[in-house]
C-alpha cells in the first residue's frame, strides 16, 4: 500500500460527477489534489486523469488513493461519495489530519456525521447547485455551473469559508460564501425531496416533470411537508436554492405549482438534459440515495412529533422498488 504522506491543498472523496468537476478544476488552477475512489472508477481515473466535457473541456491528472489509510493530511477534506455507507467511510478517516472538512452530499445528516468523525469546529456547511454526469468511459459532462455555497453552521463570516469559496470560483466552479449555510442547505435539501421523488418516479429530464401541472402539484406538497419540518426546527428556508423553496411554502398551491411550471420552463431552456443524480443512479444500477435523504425527514420529524404523510408514502414505495430492484 502507498501512503500519501504529502499534505494536500484538498483531498476529494469520491470521484463521481461533482467530485470530478471539483478535483479537476482545483487541480487544473495548481492546487496539489488527491482523490479517493475505488474499483473501476480508481483505474479510470488513475489511466486517464479526470476527463472534463460539456461546460468545460479537459483532462488532468490527478494521484488516487484507493484505500482511505494512504491520506495522511489534506487542508481541506471534500466529501463527495454518495451517501449510502458515508459514516463507514468516514470512520476510516478519522486519522487524517485536515483544518476543514465539508460535504456536498445531498441532506444536513452529512455535517453530523462530519462533525462526529473530525470535531465540530471543523466542518462547514456547503451545497452545490452544480451539475454532472459520469459517462460510462469515465468521461464526466459538466452540465450546471449555478454557485457552490460555503458557509460556517454557526452563521459567522470566515476568512476560511471566503478563502476557499474564492480558490473554488478562480478554479471555474462557480462558488461564493454566505452566512446563512444552515437555512441554504435546509432549502437545497426541500427542494431536493420533491425532485428526488419526481424524478424516480416518472424517469425523465429534469424540466419534463418540472413542467407537467400534475408533477408540480405533488412536488410543491412535498417541499411544503419539509419546509414544515424546517420550521418546526427553526430554521428560516430561502428562495436561493434550485427551486424557490420559500415562496413554494408560502401562499396558494396554485400559485407555488406556477412557481415550479416556470422553473421547468428555464430548465428547458438553460439544462434541457438535466437528470437528477437519483435518476443517474437508478439507470446504473446503483443503491439510491434514499434512507439518509427522505429517511432522515421522516426519522428527524419523527422526533419532534410531524407526521410527514407524503414523504413516507414516497419512501415506502421507493424503499420497496428499490430492494425488489437489487434483489
Amino acid at each position: 500500500m502507498r501512503t500519501h504522506t504529502v499534505e494536500y491543498e484538498f483531498a476529494v472523496v469520491g470521484a463521481g460527477a461533482i467530485g470530478s468537476i471539483l478535483g479537476a478544476h482545483l487541480a487544473r488552477a495548481g492546487h496539489s489534489v488527491l482523490v479517493l475512489a475505488r474499483g473501476r472508477r480508481a483505474e479510470q481515473v488513475q489511466s486517464q486523469g479526470l476527463h472534463m466535457t460539456g461546460l468545460s473541456n479537459f483532462s488532468i491528472p490527478v494521484p488516487v488513493a484507493r484505500d482511505p489509510a494512504e491520506l495522511r493530511a489534506a487542508k481541506a477534506l471534500i466529501v463527495a461519495m454518495k451517501t449510502p455507507g458515508t459514516e463507514e467511510a468516514l470512520a476510516r478517516l478519522r486519522h487524517v489530519q485536515t483544518d476543514m472538512a465539508f460535504s456536498i452530499q445531498n441532506g444536513p445528516q452529512k455535517n453530523e456525521l462530519l462533525a462526529a468523525a473530525f470535531g465540530a469546529p471543523r466542518v462547514l456547511g456547503c451545497l452545490a447547485d452544480t451539475s454532472g454526469e459520469l459517462q460510462a468511459d469515465g468521461e464526466v459532462t459538466f452540465t450546471r455551473n449555478v454557485n457552490v455555497l460555503l458557509g460556517e453552521l454557526s452563521g459567522e463570516t470566515s476568512e476560511r469559508t471566503q478563502r476557499i469559496a474564492k480558490m473554488l470560483d478562480d478554479s471555474g466552479v462557480r462558488a461564493s460564501a454566505v452566512t446563512n449555510i444552515r437555512s441554504l442547505e435546509w432549502s437545497k435539501f426541500a427542494a431536493w425531496v420533491g425532485l428526488f421523488a419526481l424524478s424516480i418516479t416518472t424517469r425523465t429530464v429534469t424540466w419534463r416533470f418540472l413542467s407537467d401541472p400534475g408533477a408540480a402539484l405533488v412536488l410543491v406538497r412535498l417541499v411544503r411537508e419539509t419546509g414544515a419540518l424546517a420550521n418546526r426546527l427553526g430554521i428560516a428556508l430561502s428562495d436561493q436554492a434550485i427551486l424557490p423553496v420559500a415562496t413554494l411554502c408560502e401562499g396558494s398551491e396554485q400559485s407555488a405549482v406556477t412557481a415550479v411550471i416556470e422553473a421547468g420552463k428555464r430548465f428547458a431552456v438553460h439544462a434541457p438534459d438535466h437528470r437528477m443524480s437519483s435518476l443517474q443512479d437508478l439507470e446504473a444500477g446503483r443503491p439510491l440515495e434514499l434512507h439518509e435523504t427522505l429517511g432522515y425527514a421522516l426519522k428527524t420529524a419523527a422526533a419532534q412529533g410531524l407526521a410527514l404523510p407524503l414523504i413516507e408514502a414516497f419512501y415506502n414505495v421507493i424503499s420497496a422498488a428499490d430492494r425488489i430492484r437489487l434483489s
